[in-house]
């Protein structure tokens, strides 16, 4: 089979490229472009970095996810489904700013690989109900990291000569310290805070529905005029009606308006060891999501993505952005399906996408400092729900209780401990439960007294039914013999105790497969019933798995015809070992 070449989808749209493409994707990108401020913005600084530090990653992961990734429209940046990995990082005295780094330049690395390696596909047999269940806590987790802001909770705080402050509230990094912090400071709620959040999250929801037909502002998102409307409504009360205690931007950070120095993390082995499984769960839920994201513009431009390209552009793009300091990227679905709505169609719309934002970090950046925290916060609220999955999570409780425990079991230990543990978990549980339905799927019977040749037979027959004669049992084993099965056939044969057969007749016509176990508890059965002076033959094993039996040498343990192509040969062969045999239980 010819292997498909792999390039970037840039390539290929410039090709054909026109006039008319690029004032689609121009505008397409302008919009995008000011659309991802906010979220860039918000990623940022409820990831616990600089807001900077968002835009910077948007930009630069932005830019290289399109320039050299497999899909057409992509947009690449950072996401909601980032900040609780890059919030426990960045909080933990022991791994700090160097540490999330360090986990992205190798989350990075491992996503190039798996693209290079063309094991792409492999990333959409992660089950679905981790997915959703991973989904959902992050959304309920980020919706948490918000009610701060939400409800202007403050703490007091010993200024620098001294005197008492009010500051925001600092709180512990865990699910439940955190809503333990919030109610003990209850008394500090800020009315005006509520306000101007939900607020805030109104207009997200309601505006854009206002202006559904104006032809200009119905390609803006509910986001960018909340984050607007908020902002010159805080401006305005603070000018005007005095209202104080809305924190801004400015309040809390000194935004740099420019492109840091290129600096590559500091790299220690001890560190590397203790970010691994970190990096490892930024890989997977970043292919996860960019792959998803890929997958829904497919189905919105009737296209098909390279999904190892867009791995390794993914990958490239994490290995970068932490020289400028940024933090994990992905693809986003809601700033991609932003782009197709407003007429992007290649790859170029991503680049004007990253160029506009670089723009309004050098130019106007500054601005951003009046951004109240609050709006922020409503933006995030409805990132959080956008999030989580509510209906699907629904669907999927009607589904098999396997499902329904994994679901639960992904989504508590993503809320209560933290994502990696989740995800590690969660694939242990579903790989336990499907190997558990492989096992009910897989039947050994046991027939006594004759076969039914018209039940998909492996033989060629003459009579209507052949009889089993007295002495012989034949075992039928349909499914994988995997070592599930392996072991449970080998309980089978222990429990038949001193009734015996004298000849044993293994039909595998049905056993697709068999692996090592599986083998090895054949061998055990074969050298246990020569012992005890049984016969056991096989009967319609097919080409791959005589393949694998002989390439395990298991055939030296048998004479070549106790080896039968067919029932009725193997019935033949076991009535002459019935006539010359002595029967194993005659001494008894």
């Amino acid at each position: 089979m010819k292997i498909k070449k792999m390039e970037p989808r840039l390539i290929g749209c410039l090709k054909n490229y026109s006039k008319e493409l690029f004032m689609k994707d121009l505008m397409a990108g302008l919009i995008v472009g000011i659309v991802a401020l906010p979220l860039a913005i918000a990623f940022g600084i409820s990831s616990g970095v600089t807001p900077e530090k968002g835009i910077i990653t948007a930009i630069v992961a932005g830019f290289i996810i399109s320039l050299l990734g497999g899909t057409k429209v992509q947009i690449g940046g950072p996401t909601g489904a980032f900040i609780v990995i890059i919030y426990g990082i960045v909080n933990n005295p022991e791994y700090g700013m160097q540490g999330l780094l360090i986990a992205t330049l190798m989350a990075g690395v491992i996503l190039t690989a798996l693209g290079a390696f063309r094991l792409g596909a492999i990333i959409k047999f992660i089950p679905y109900p981790i997915v959703i269940g991973f989904t959902a806590g992050i959304a309920l987790t980020i919706f948490t990291t918000q009610m701060g802001d939400v409800l202007g909770l403050t703490e007091e705080a010993v200024g620098s000569n001294g005197e008492l402050l009010r500051v925001p509230l600092r709180t512990p990094g865990d699910f439940i310290g955190k809503w333990v912090c919030y109610f003990r400071n209850l008394n500090t709620f800020n009315l005006w805070n509520f306000i101007v959040a939900i607020g805030s999250l109104l207009i997200i929801i309601f505006f854009p529905r206002i202006v559904k037909k104006v032809p200009v502002l119905n390609k803006i998102p509910g986001s960018l005029y909340g984050i607007l409307i908020g902002t010159v409504a805080v401006l305005l009360l603070k000018q005007y009606a005095g209202i104080e205690g809305i924190d801004t931007i400015g309040d809390r950070f000194q935004i740099q308006a420019q492109l840091p120095d290129i600096a590559v993390p500091k790299l220690t082995f001890a560190l590397v060891q203790k970010m691994m499984p970190v990096a490892f769960t930024i890989a997977i839920l970043g292919a996860i999501e960019s792959l998803l994201s890929a997958t829904v513009a497919d189905g919105a431009i009737s296209d098909k993505h390279d999904s190892n390209m867009e791995l390794i552009a993914q990958g490239i793009a994490n290995m970068v952005t932490p020289l400028f300091g940024g933090i994990p990227a992905t693809g986003a679905i809601a700033r991609t399906m932003t782009n197709i709505n407003n007429g992007g169609r290649t790859p170029v719309a991503g680049l004007i996408h990253a160029v506009t934002l670089l723009l309004i970090l050098l130019v106007l950046m500054p601005y951003a400092a009046y951004i109240p925290m609050a709006s922020l916060a409503g933006v995030l609220l409805m990132v959080s729900y956008n999030m989580s999955g509510w209906r699907a999570v629904r669907g999927l409780l009607k589904n098999p209780k396997s499902d329904v425990i994994v679901l639960w079991v992904t989504f508590l230990l993503t809320v209560i401990f933290d994502l990696t543990i989740a995800i590690e978990v969660g694939l242990i549980l579903a790989c336990a439960l499907f190997m558990k339905r492989i096992m009910e799927t897989t039947e050994i019977s046991v027939i006594k007294d004759e076969i039914d040749p018209n039940d998909e037979a492996d033989m060629h027959v003459v009579e209507e039914h052949l009889t089993i004669p007295e002495g012989c049992a034949v075992y039928e084993i349909n499914g994988p013999y995997f070592f599930g099965i392996a072991n449970k056939f080998d309980d089978l044969m222990t429990n038949i105790g001193h009734n015996r057969p004298r000849v044993r007749i293994i039909r595998m016509r049905k056993v697709p497969f068999i692996d090592s176990t599986g083998i090895h508890n054949l061998s055990n059965l074969i050298d246990m019933n020569h012992e005890q002076g049984t016969h056991v033959i096989l009967s319609g094993v097919n080409a791959k798995v005589h393949s694998q039996l002989e390439k395990a040498h298991f055939y030296d343990l048998m004479e070549q015809d106790h080896i039968c192509p067919h029932i009725d040969v193997a019935l033949e062969k076991a009535r002459e070992f019935l006539a010359t045999s002595p029967s194993p239980n005659a001494s008894r």
